[in-house]
């Protein structure tokens, strides 16, 4: 294991709850807040907790409008955000000989 790999982890991606945001908003260009609260199964509270914290990152921008007359939130990981956290899985993978 390379510790020059450790040093490259991002601390906000070590949440296992953050980690499941950035990963999931990873595979899409936005995503609705409610989807993301079902898909990866936590309660409202702790969403807005942790979206909030990565939105002080710089790693999400949450964008709020409406479909119809229905208020809704996005969030979506902005450049910064994807390149830290393909950074974090590169040093996963070293760490873990899979890369």
């Amino acid at each position: 294991m390379s510790t020059r790999a450790r040093e490259r982890l991002d601390d906000d991606f070590s949440n296992p709850v953050r980690l499941s945001l950035v990963g999931s908003l990873q595979a899409v260009d936005e995503a609705d807040v409610k989807s993301l609260k079902e898909a990866i199964g936590i309660s409202d509270s702790v969403l807005s907790r942790h979206l909030s914290a990565l939105e002080t990152g710089g790693y999400v921008q949450i964008k709020k409008g409406y479909v119809g007359k229905r208020p809704r939130t996005w969030a979506k990981l902005t450049s910064s955000g994807q390149e830290a956290f393909a950074q974090h899985v590169q040093a996963l993978k070293e760490i873990t000989g899979l890369g």
